[in-house]
């Protein structure tokens, strides 16, 4: 539930990246240092943002929590699998 807590914590700042494709770009250039994943994050894309943030050495931290919740709690009205976070400047 730490994730849940710290993912609140940055709602609202321009830190976040929403969506799978965003995600992925931003992590195959190096800017993200971590990206949380809803439980029902399908397994092809799960695959994907493991192995980019391998190689950009990021954490992936999957959450106990649907898109469906994700998504509300970005205060965004529709589902949300995938969250980058930017590295701090």
């Amino acid at each position: 539930m730490m994730a849940v807590a710290e993912l609140r914590k940055l709602v609202g700042t321009p830190r976040l990246v929403l969506g799978t494709a965003r995600t992925i770009k931003a992590l195959r250039l190096g800017k993200l240092e971590k990206v949380f994943l809803s439980e029902n994050v399908p397994a092809g894309v799960k695959e994907d943002i493991v192995h980019y943030a391998k190689l950009a050495k990021a954490i992936v931290e999957q959450l106990n929590v649907p898109n469906e919740d994700l998504g509300a709690m970005c205060k965004k009205p529709f589902f949300v699998s995938v969250v980058g976070v930017l590295k701090a400047k």
